[in-house]
């Protein structure tokens, strides 16, 4: 009776011991195998579970997806998905990974826009990098009943854009996008750089479009304010502002190296060669760098400028006419010499 009563206790124990490894293997054993120093997924709005499970096994780093499930289940995961961008760790278990997802911790994206022309232009490079779609964001940015009470127009709505690096969300919504930038916005127009505008007679959304003329003209941060004061003569003195990066913009023909005086003819609120003082709406996103161009601009006598003939980038500027002209001639001679003819 005794060897009876001995073999099932060591039978039970074995059983206990099989019944605690499973459950190791299960919940506490390593489950996750990340190879590369930084890797995610991404779990879109309105994921059920099934297809976060479907998530994990297309990424390659869930070794065992029947015990995430049923780990998964046990701990009521199922009802619980939340959408995001979570970043695993090689050698995470099971209860681990569960209690991540379900907690909704996912690892912010630094959004980054820049070298932006279009409406068009800011909503690809905003969806390439965030769940929301860009049809969804252009909609909104061609919505006047949205963009009233932030102060903005369907023309000018790129003004609210500060270039920069941004935390978000990557599950973030247009909506919830719109409003980050607009606290952007009013962050940026500080008391100090609203009293440098209005001191110069300009609102917020008048230095963006000019800036937006300065950095099409410019690349070179140095001339950026230089070139401001050119503008900022011109828009004193009454003259229309003549800038060759308007009627590229007018032309929607980003490919043009060289205006031609039949381009100055076309009918376009931002043909600055037709019309006096600055277009409805910036012709790109201007950088911090061009919006503290304008507001600092420098003050001088020049009136005109041109692109140098050694093709740098840099300008040559000039208080009158003459000079100017001769500037512009060494400089058309070399597009004829290089064979630039539009």
């Amino acid at each position: 009776m005794k060897k009876i009563l001995l073999t099932i206790f060591f039978i039970l124990i074995l059983a206990g011991a099989g019944v605690v490894y499973y459950l190791y293997r299960q919940i506490l054993a390593p489950n996750v195998s990340v190879t590369k120093e930084n890797e995610f997924v991404y779990l879109p709005t309105g994921s059920t579970f099934s297809q976060v499970v479907d998530s994990l096994q297309a990424s390659g780093m869930l070794q065992n997806v029947a015990s995430f499930q049923w780990v998964a289940e046990r701990m009521g995961y199922p009802e619980k998905v939340k959408p995001g961008k979570y970043q695993l760790r090689d050698g995470m278990n099971n209860r681990e990974l569960v209690q991540l997802l379900r907690s909704g911790k996912q690892v912010p994206v630094k959004l980054i826009f820049n070298n932006i022309r279009t409406k068009s232009d800011l909503a690809g490079k905003i969806s390439r990098q965030l769940e929301v779609d860009s049809l969804q964001l252009l909609q909104l940015l061609n919505d006047s009943a949205v963009l009233s009470p932030l102060g903005f127009n369907t023309e000018n709505i790129l003004c609210m854009f500060i270039p920069n690096t941004y935390e978000v969300y990557w599950n973030m919504s247009a909506e919830k996008f719109f409003k980050k930038m607009d606290t952007e916005y009013e962050s940026f127009w500080n008391k100090t750089r609203l009293q440098k505008a209005k001191d110069e007679g300009l609102t917020p959304i008048q230095v963006s479009v000019l800036a937006s003329i300065v950095q099409s003209e410019t690349s070179r941060n140095s001339e950026k304010s230089t070139i401001a004061g050119v503008y900022m003569n011109r828009l004193r003195k009454n003259w229309k502002l003549e800038a060759d990066p308007t009627l590229i913009y007018a032309m929607n023909d980003f490919s043009i190296k060289r205006v031609l005086n039949e381009y100055k003819e076309i009918d376009s609120p931002y043909n600055t060669y037709k019309y006096f003082g600055l277009p409805p709406g910036p012709i790109c996103l201007p950088e911090i760098s061009s919006l503290e161009a304008v507001l600092n601009f420098s003050s001088h006598d020049y009136m005109y400028f041109c692109a140098r003939e050694d093709l740098s980038g840099y300008h040559s500027f000039a208080s009158d006419l003459k000079t100017h002209m001769l500037n512009a001639r060494r400089y058309q001679a070399e597009l004829n010499r290089r064979n630039i003819r539009r």
